[in-house]
Parts: structure tokens; C-alpha cells; sequence
């Protein structure tokens, strides 16, 4: 079931219905974020209503009538909101204990299954999360900085992230917004299934714990690596874990987007053990050329990708063409080609 203020919908597509009926052309994309690679504009973008996508993890995210308790649901129904402050507040630890005793007291905690923290920082979701797991024992999927897009990715700040992945072993999902102050330690995790981090500028010590980690579950990975001026620093050398896969078994879906090195990284992946094991890659809303494409084409052979997602780029339409003509079983995205005199840029920094 959809919950958005005195309504209560039967499913988020009946809620979808009625949204694109008021509001035509600004049809939010129905697909899940973490089992595809979706255009930023689908999920980070305003649409529709002006609100950020309101779903997660296949769930609707509980809302006013819920979290006050004026309406009841099986908590596992839906992604519940921790809140530890007004929106454009940020949240100290006390103010997430109280947002927790708050959530507690309306859901039972050990029906949760999804937890979306929103809020300008989430720098001390994590501790207060991993110092309660043990009331939140089904606890599957955690979206860190699930905030409003209106407000800059690169002001939504976090601290150490790694305590969550050592206080729930059976976390299946994580998403991050924003990288300011983000730390990740090289963790050993048996059910993590996806990991997705969107910023414009992700440190690179986050890219090589990644790498360092042992992930036997995970299926798909996205980075948002960004641009060293928001703090992304990550070289291909400090991709070199993740494109080894040693750590990463079941790797399906590997995304390495929005990088102003998207050239060099296509030259990497191009020559990676884990691609013959992929079915989606995704080199996409980054500074992308030519160059990149012939490291592509030149490469190992990607004819067993099924997806080969690059939108938001600067390939020439030969080029783009000699790409197909290769790979003609492969679902390649080449949308939003970007004026090349201008330069290449990424398409999300700040």
C-alpha cells in the first residue's frame, strides 16, 4: 500500500495512476534502482509532485498518516522513515534515538524489514542503528541520506558507515546519497546483495575498501565516483579490487558512473576479470568520449553483457554506430548525448 497525507492507496501503482493523471509527462520510473541501472533523473531528479521517488526497495515509504500512527499496516509492507530532525536540520545522535523510540512506538520493530534515513546528514544514523540492532532484527535494506533533490548532493554528510554492515549480517541492501565526511572500512558481509552509493564526488579510501572487502553475495554494485572538486578522488588504480571481482563472486550488475575519468575507466574495465561475468555494465553519466568507446571495442568481447548502459555522454554518432553494429544482441543505452564543444562534463556534482 502508497501512504501520502489523508490518502491511503490500495498499491504504489494505483497511487502512480492517479499521479500521472494530475500531473502528465512527469511519470517517475517505475523500476527498482537496485536491480537495473536507471537514469539519475529517475530516482534523484524532481518529479512529478517535486518529491524525491518515493519508494525503496520495491517499498512504498510509510507516510504522515502512518508514522503518527493514524493508520496501521504490516510493518514489513512498507520502507520506514528515521528521522532525527526536522529536513533541512541535521540530526544529532539523541535526535535519532528519539526518532527511533518514536518509529518503534507506531511499527514493531521486529516487523521492519526497510529504513530510509532522509534528512540533510546522516552522520550518526549508523551508530545508533548498529548500538539497536537487536530491535530490528529483520532489518534487509537502509537507504543513508534519502534527502530532498532540491538540496545538494554534496552537502548531505556522513561519518563511518561500516558499523551497520557489522551490526546487521543480514542486511541484503544499502544506498547512500552524499559522500561529505562518508568513511567505509574493508568489511566481510555474507548477504549483501546490493550496494549503491550516489554522489558527485566519492572518496577514494570508500572505492578501495569495496574492492578490499569480501561481498560473496553481492550482485550489484554502483558508484557515483564524481569529480575530485566534491571530493572524488578515486583513480582507476583504486578500482583495481572491484574490477578483479576477487571479493565479489556473484557480481551481475557493475555501474561505474558519473566520472570525469570515464575514458580511463572504460580502458580498465575493458581489460577486468569480473566483466565476463557481468550482465549489465554501466559507464554512464560521465565524461565519456570516443576514446573510451574504442577501449570498449578493442577489449575483451562484452557480447554476453545483456544491458550496456552509457546515457550522458560525448560519443560521436559514427562511433556510437560502429558500438552497435559490435554488439547487436546488446541493450545499449546511448540517450542524452551532450554537446561535445563544450567540453566533457559529469552529470551530477553538487
Amino acid at each position: 500500500m502508497f501512504f501520502e497525507g489523508n490518502e491511503i492507496y490500495g498499491d504504489d501503482r494505483e497511487h502512480d495512476r492517479y499521479l500521472d493523471a494530475q500531473f502528465r509527462g512527469r511519470t517517475a520510473d517505475p523500476r527498482d534502482c537496485g536491480e537495473t541501472f536507471l537514469p539519475e533523473s529517475g530516482f534523484y531528479d524532481v518529479d512529478r509532485m517535486g518529491a524525491h521517488r518515493e519508494t525503496f526497495a520495491g517499498l512504498p515509504v510509510a507516510g504522515y498518516r502512518l508514522l503518527k500512527g493514524r493508520a496501521t499496516v504490516d510493518p514489513a509492507l512498507v520502507a520506514w522513515p528515521l528521522h532525527g530532525c526536522e529536513m533541512f536540520e541535521e540530526a544529532d545522535e539523541d535526535g535519532y534515538l528519539s526518532g527511533l523510540e518514536d518509529l518503534l512506538a507506531v511499527a514493531d520493530g521486529a516487523r521492519i524489514e526497510a529504513i530510509v534515513a532522509p534528512g540533510i546528514s546522516a552522520r550518526h544514523a549508523p551508530a545508533v542503528l548498529a548500538a539497536n540492532a537487536h530491535r530490528l532484527p529483520r532489518l534487509r535494506s537502509l537507504f543513508l541520506g534519502c534527502t530532498d533533490p532540491e538540496y545538494q548532493i554534496s552537502w548531505i554528510t556522513h561519518a563511518d558507515i561500516t558499523p551497520v554492515l557489522e551490526a546487521f549480517p543480514l542486511l541484503e541492501r544499502l544506498d547512500v546519497r552524499g559522500a561529505d565526511g562518508l568513511e567505509l572500512k574493508p568489511v566481510r558481509h555474507s548477504s549483501l546483495r546490493i550496494l549503491r552509493f550516489e554522489t558527485g564526488g566519492l572518496p577514494e579510501e570508500v572505492v578501495r575498501a569495496i574492492g578490499e572487502s569480501e561481498l560473496p553475495a553481492l550482485e550489484h554494485v554502483e558508484l557515483w565516483l564524481g569529480t575530485a572538486a566534491y571530493g572524488g578522488g578515486a583513480t582507476v588504480n583504486d578500482l583495481a579490487g572491484i574490477l578483479g571481482g576477487t571479493g565479489l563472486p556473484a557480481l551481475r550488475r557493475l555501474g561505474l558512473r558519473d566520472s570525469e575519468i570515464q575514458d580511463r575507466v572504460a580502458a580498465a574495465v575493458a581489460a577486468a576479470p569480473v566483466v565476463s561475468r557481468l550482465e549489465e555494465l554501466s559507464l554512464a553519466m560521465g565524461s565519456l568520449t570516443d576514446d573510451g568507446v574504442e577501449a570498449l571495442l578493442t577489449g575483451q568481447p562484452l557480447t554476453h553483457l545483456r544491458r550496456l548502459d552509457l546515457h550522458h555522454h560525448f560519443v560521436s554518432e559514427p562511433m556510437g554506430e560502429r558500438l552497435r553494429a559490435a554488439l547487436p544482441e546488446v541493450e545499449i543505452d546511448l540517450s542524452e548525448p551532450q554537446d561535445r564543444r563544450t567540453g566533457p562534463y559529469i552529470s551530477v556534482a553538487e
